[in-house]
């Protein structure tokens, strides 16, 4: 008699998902592991979170902050894979401690976001949501003099770039080939091959401040980052500058640009993030004709969020199952 030894089941890991995730990415998440998912329609409230994660190895999640208590109460917690670029939400030195390994989904959005850019910058230069409303409410007739609906050239004009990395290369080659402007940045490293490529000058920040037209912040949140540009900052840039911020609210000390703004020691700003988010109501910037201002919206078209999702899905699976490579933060 032939005894046939008994293949033994392999046990899937557990992982949990915060976010409202497609068909295709939940499909390949249960192919390798056993999956459990948060479907309200509000943010999951955090003690509910805490105890969904006590017996599961993976999270998928996008801006839910990663710190000692969460990581105390998830003891089998081996990975946080982050649907985004930027992991400000993660505390590392914690998630070392913890062995907890993050992740991110970094290139699949650089021209998604670079997009958003140079749409901030031409709206703010041209006025559009502001002349959008004019014409919407019926004022278009009363204009007596079209000089009151000016706006000033993108063409031509400079731009300066505050971080030169894989996002601020895409803005800069629009910039260069799109719109024919004179581009510098400043950044940690020189980028000797994006100042080949789109003849980009490398300069200090007070100079780059000074000569540009156009200043657009991408920098990451560090400690280092933080406030990078304030009071002083303001100050240096010409009085026809337009500032462009869709790095992180933090980046930029907020009552200074709206002081910048009210006295108009600068023209204008185009803003996708804010110090605090969603913004209050009472916000000032939320009043001022000379800020177009969107709700935090860098990668948000359905392609590029479908591919950041997907990324996220394949860098859980890689840790928690050797599969595949790992967009690791650390």
């Amino acid at each position: 008699m032939l005894f046939l030894k008994k293949e033994e089941k392999t046990v899937k890991p557990k992982i949990y998902v915060t976010l409202p995730i497609s068909i295709e990415v939940e499909n390949y998440l249960s192919e390798y592991c056993e999956l459990s998912k948060w479907t309200g329609e509000d943010r999951i409230p955090r003690e509910i979170l805490l105890q969904e994660l006590e017996e599961v190895d993976g999270l998928l999640t996008s801006g839910i902050r990663i710190d000692e208590e969460l990581l105390k109460r998830a003891s089998k917690l081996k990975v946080v894979s982050n649907v985004s670029v930027g992991y400000n939400n993660f505390d590392v030195e914690a998630m070392k401690e913890y062995n907890v390994i993050g992740t991110n989904t970094p290139y699949v959005l650089d021209e998604t976001v670079a997009d958003l850019t140079f749409a901030l910058i031409l709206a703010s230069a041209r006025r559009i949501t502001e002349l959008d409303q004019l014409v919407k409410t019926g004022n278009w007739n009363p204009i007596k003099d079209d000089q009151e609906i000016f706006g000033l050239d993108v063409h031509s004009s400079t731009i300066g770039i505050i971080g030169m990395g894989r996002i601020g290369e895409a803005v800069a080659r629009r910039a260069k080939f799109g719109f024919n402007m004179d581009v510098l940045y400043y950044n940690r490293n020189r980028k000797p091959e994006a100042e080949e490529k789109y003849e980009a000058k490398y300069c200090d920040l007070d100079s780059l401040l000074e000569k540009s037209d156009f200043v657009v912040l991408l920098t990451p949140l560090t400690p280092e980052t933080e406030h990078l540009i304030g009071e002083r900052e303001f100050k240096l840039m010409k009085n026809t500058a337009f500032f462009i911020n869709v790095s992180r609210g933090k980046t930029v000390d907020e009552k200074a640009m709206i002081r910048a703004l009210k006295e108009k020691e600068i023209y204008g700003a185009g803003l996708d993030v804010f110090q605090k988010e969603p913004v209050e109501k009472d916000n000032p910037l939320l009043k001022m004709q000379n800020v177009v201002t969107v709700p935090h919206i860098g990668s948000a078209t359905t392609k590029t969020r479908d591919a950041m999702m997907m990324r996220a899905a394949q860098n859980i699976v890689a840790v928690l199952t050797g599969k595949g490579t790992v967009d690791s933060v650390y």
